[in-house]
């Protein structure tokens, strides 16, 4: 299960039929939090179920707000990445900048759609598998580093209803 990082909250799940209450990263180990009296000891074999519902909304809108942070990077000198949340009920990213983000909505929005409908493949892969180092990269658009849970291609963001347009984000 996907520990809590980079302001993305972790997964859901069950362990041996147990809630997961937790899961946070201590360097290369994740560490589970579950249900008192659950009896599990050390060596005994277990079945992990991930909340895969709960998972795919939090990759596609981690994948979103990502997007938009590399938008405003590109466009917007001077801006500062500040703090960040994604939950599997929205997406949030706070900048410091010199002017008013909001006015750049509508060039963001316009950039974000185009990004999203072009349904371009996404590259995920270490750049130090050692150190656990990732990135994920859509060619002719960016390559980052990004130790998230990446889709597979762009257009996934956008594939329901609820969740494909940048105005779902702001």
């Amino acid at each position: 299960m996907y520990a809590f990082s980079g302001g993305q909250e972790s997964d859901a799940g069950v362990i041996h039929g147990y809630t997961v209450h937790q899961a946070r990263k201590e360097g290369h180990e994740i560490f589970y939090t579950i249900e008192e009296g659950h009896g599990l000891k050390v060596g005994d074999q277990v079945t992990m179920t991930v909340d895969w519902e709960r998972r795919y909304r939090l990759m596609r809108l981690h994948f979103a707000a990502e997007v938009v942070l590399e938008l405003a990077f590109k466009r917007l000198t001077g801006i500062e990445k500040i703090g960040a949340h994604i939950s599997q009920d929205k997406a949030r990213i706070d900048f410091a900048w010199h002017e008013n983000i909001s006015e750049s909505f509508p060039w963001i929005g316009k950039e974000f759609s185009g990004i999203i409908e072009a349904d371009l493949d996404i590259i995920s892969a270490f750049s130090d598998e050692g150190n656990g180092r990732r990135y994920w990269e859509v060619k002719g658009f960016s390559k980052l580093p990004c130790g998230g849970t990446p889709l597979k291609k762009k257009g996934e963001v956008g594939d329901s209803a609820e969740c494909n347009r940048f105005s779902d984000y702001i």
